[in-house]
């Protein structure tokens, strides 16, 4: 049963109108016809659920009690286009992997294969350009993938750190908010995972990437993390597509990218702006500081999430070769366990950060804006965060 379908002649309820939920209407306008439809904004408290066949709700809204008639907008996709679907999700490194998975698999297989989900496009505006020979990368969040009850015929689960704690509370209920990436698969599925991350009972063929794999690749992008991310989509084109290993590192070695993602952004005064605002957790700090060579300073900082930063702290305090400038609260916090080290400095907001990296940071050296921590309460998001980042270097 197609997606429109389903909905056919159901009193249905949008549960948020954000980016998802707008497209969600669209869809619906466009394809089904439904009972009803209505479009709610308020809180779970405030939901009367009786009169609706179905809710399809908005990843970003969280819930206490899921109950039978919820769904969402990716259940929806899965319900039908699931045999077609690679997932790919982890803490750290979906957009990118996705991005280069995308690249790779049109290098090899064409224009049928489409890109959706976290990194873009809602997985429901390309409805209309799917058909039965569609390969569909779609990146998933936590919150996309939070009780779902079907799972992608390819999972790809790149890393498990400490993250989005001001919603799961704990590593292990953001964890089990992931685990549908797999739970759901049958024995003809693949999942690809590091092997770090906890076990997930799956019936699906499992192929675990090494966490230290040495395997090497021409890449435009710094950092161990990419050459796993690229082990990841070698496994996954070669493994279920039958890809060509040279196909594959040719998309892979053309790949510049995407912004806010270690990018260098400018050069003044002969010192190298790096914008790594995509940066929510400490590990993905740290790595930042590996990956750039000459990297001197470093800005930290933002929404206080009460994420465990000691690995970031013990870092700090080993490596004196940085100049750290925090600001907001989570910089106020980490500071505040460091602030005893000549090298480490705290300001306000990102504006004087920056002005302050200016006058650290050494010509032939870089500064790296690389938050450790989430955008939210002082920006929109971390795009946003990055634009500010180049508009304050800039002057």
């Amino acid at each position: 049963m197609n997606i429109a379908e389903r909905l056919e002649g159901k009193n249905v309820l949008i549960w948020g109108c954000g980016r998802e939920g707008s497209s969600t209407r669209r869809f619906i306008e466009a394809h089904s016809h439904v009972a009803g439809l209505t479009v709610f904004e308020g809180t779970e408290r405030e939901l009367d659920a009786e009169p609706y066949d179905i809710i399809i709700k908005s990843p970003g809204i969280p819930v206490e009690n899921y109950i039978d008639k919820y769904t969402s907008q990716t259940e929806l996709f899965l319900s039908e286009f699931a045999p077609q679907t690679v997932g790919v999700t982890g803490t750290k490194g979906k957009s990118t992997t996705s991005a280069m998975l995308y690249r790779a698999l049109r290098e090899c297989l064409g224009d049928r294969v489409k890109l959706v989900g976290n990194i873009g496009l809602p997985c429901l505006d390309l409805y209309d350009e799917y058909d039965g020979d569609s390969v569909i990368v779609f990146e998933m969040s936590c919150h996309q993938l939070s009780n779902l009850r079907l799972s992608p015929h390819v999972s790809v689960f790149l890393n498990l750190f400490e993250d989005h704690l001001d919603r799961y509370k704990t590593r292990e209920r953001y964890f089990e908010a992931k685990k549908p990436i797999a739970a759901h698969q049958g024995p003809g599925d693949f999942l690809f995972i590091r092997d770090d991350v906890p076990e997930i009972e799956t019936k699906a063929q499992k192929i675990v990437i090494p966490h230290d794999d040495k395997t090497l690749f021409d890449l435009k992008l710094p950092g161990e993390h990419n050459q796993l991310n690229a082990r990841f989509v070698e496994e996954v084109c070669t493994t279920v597509y039958g890809c060509e290993e040279d196909k594959i590192r040719r998309a892979l070695l053309d790949f510049e990218g995407l912004p806010h993602r270690m990018s260098h952004v400018a050069t003044v005064s002969g010192v190298d702006y790096y914008d790594d605002s995509i940066s929510t957790i400490p590990e993905a700090t740290i790595e930042a500081l590996r990956s750039v060579k000459n990297a001197k300073t470093v800005l930290i900082g933002g929404m206080d999430r009460n994420i465990n930063y000691d690995i970031l702290i013990d870092f700090i305090k080993n490596h004196g070769e940085f100049e750290y400038i925090f600001s907001y609260e989570s910089g106020r916090r980490i500071y505040d366990e460091v602030k005893g080290i000549p090298n480490c400095r705290y300001t306000e907001d990102l504006k004087g950060a920056v002005e302050l990296a200016r006058e650290l940071t050494p010509a032939g050296g870089a500064c790296v804006l690389s938050p450790a921590a989430a955008s939210y309460g002082y920006f929109k998001n971390f795009e946003e965060r990055g634009d500010a980042f180049l508009k304050y270097v800039l002057g």
